[in-house]
């Protein structure tokens, strides 16, 4: 691996661990085992290597909800599969987390990465649900893109909720309430 992908590495991790705030450019030099001109040599600062971070963190969790997405026959099987996917609740979500700092939603280049992934999630959600709708499984009057964004909402609370608690059961708890509803809206 080379001394950029270290660098991308080592940023992901800790920004997700720590945030983006409290991450230094020191301690990522450190994580990756890089020498002190490393990260200005193949970035312009530390923004630029946490937006990095952010577009590695975008393709692997892309990927990830695609391969959720694109399993199952049904639908609600599909979103069955993309909600109760092992995750490491504790952690919290990579993206949310960065949503609630300062120093990354002064910075158009951050807010914009995390913002835009957060959109293309709502789209492959409703995506699902309108499709399912199509098919006749869910209720014509189901609004998918409203419905999606429930359904992301919901992920990102049951993190917090999780996080606060300490307890991934209720995690659990608000990916099973959600399914019930989507349940709740089969035709």
């Amino acid at each position: 691996m080379d001394t950029r992908e270290k660098l991308i590495g080592a940023a992901r991790s800790l920004m997700w661990e720590r945030g983006y705030g409290a991450t230094t450019p020191r301690e990522i030099l450190e994580a990756a085992g890089a020498g002190k001109g490393s990260m200005y040599h193949h970035f312009r600062g530390k923004e630029a290597m946490a937006q990095a971070a952010i577009e590695r963190n975008t393709e692997e969790m892309q990927t990830q909800i695609a391969s959720d997405l694109d399993s199952g026959e049904s639908a609600l099987a599909k979103m069955r599969a993309y909600l109760t996917r092992e995750r490491d609740v504790l952690k919290g979500c990579q993206f949310g987390r960065l949503v609630q700092e300062p120093g990354v939603v002064d910075s158009s280049l951050l807010r914009g990465g995390v913002q835009d992934m957060f959109a293309w999630v709502r789209g492959r959600l409703a995506d699902v649900l309108s499709a399912g709708i199509e098919a006749g499984e869910f209720s014509s009057s189901l609004d998918s893109a409203k419905t999606a964004a429930t359904v992301a909402a919901t992920l990102q609370g049951a993190y917090v909720l999780a996080r606060a608690a300490q307890d991934p059961s209720v995690f659990d708890d608000a990916v099973e309430g959600v399914l019930a509803l989507l349940e709740a809206a089969r035709a």
